[in-house]
């Protein structure tokens, strides 16, 4: 396979090359061969392995998290228990952001809704954001 560079594998990879540089820095990417030149010179391979960080990212999986996918995917005869739990913890770490974010959602409308488009000294919206005890619920 032909070898590219840093800035070609970040194209065709969709990861900027400042985060090439940190995965290999962190041990998520190997380092690639270097040139006469000492220009990185990248394989298919890296390529692969940047397009699974890059997804599992965009999925909210935690570094350490990906480091031990990675892991699991480099010795693939092994039970995949620990990726349905990394998953499974990952799920549920979404469900709380959503109900959140639906708490929040509510208590954003409540306070829109209550808004009679008068004069500020009138506002709902200020006088909630004015006073923290008016919330719906507890805010971090």
């Amino acid at each position: 396979m032909k070898k590219i560079t840093i800035g070609e594998a970040a194209r065709r990879s969709g990861v900027k090359v400042p985060t090439i540089r940190y995965y290999e820095g962190i041990g998520l990417l190997s380092e690639p061969e270097r040139s006469e030149g000492n220009q990185r010179s990248y394989e298919e391979s890296h390529l692969h392995r940047l397009a699974f960080i890059r997804h599992a990212r965009e999925l909210g999986f935690e570094i350490e998290a990906i480091r031990t996918l990675l892991t699991l995917q480099d010795d693939p005869h092994q039970s995949c228990a620990s990726a349905d739990a990394i998953a499974k913890a990952r799920l549920i770490e979404v469900e709380q952001r959503i109900r959140s974010l639906m708490a929040l959602k509510a208590e954003l409308e409540i306070m829109v809704e209550g808004c009679g488009h008068g004069r500020v000294d009138q506002c709902r919206v200020i006088e909630v954001l004015a006073d923290h005890g008016q919330c719906m619920h507890p805010h971090h």
